[in-house]
């Protein structure tokens, strides 16, 4: 088992920058992907970054590609998502989620254990 909360949101001017960290709970962090989901207001949950166990490899969705990077210290039981450049259209609740598959997935169900998510707001 593992929990999970988020923190690093607020409201920032589009072009700006935020750092969202991702704590995690337990002596098992390193054995989870994890990945990072948004989900604006009355829109389904929508896949943003993975990265595996280990940290050697991510996957990034096309809209954040290039802007965004996710790592991990698995020292501190954390996973971070830099997201630079940020836009109106990435307003969203931001949700760090943990993955026990090594199976790369942007599936929501797929992953097994979520944060309670923090809000982004980028204004125009």
């Amino acid at each position: 088992q593992v929990q999970l909360v988020e923190s690093g949101g607020g409201l920032v001017q589009a072009g700006g920058s935020l750092r969202l960290s991702c704590a995690a709970s337990g002596r098992t962090f390193s054995r989870y992907a994890m990945g990072w989901f948004r989900q604006a207001p009355g829109k389904e949950r929508d896949f943003v970054a993975r990265i595996s166990r280990s940290g050697a490899n991510t996957y990034y969705a096309a809209s954040v590609k290039g802007r965004f990077t996710i790592s991990r210290d698995n020292a501190k039981n954390a996973v971070y998502l830099q997201m630079n450049s940020l836009k109106p259209e990435d307003t969203a609740v931001y949700y760090c989620a943990a993955d026990v598959s090594v199976v790369v997935t942007t599936i929501p169900s797929d992953y097994e254990h979520w944060g309670q998510g923090t809000q982004v707001t980028v204004s125009s």
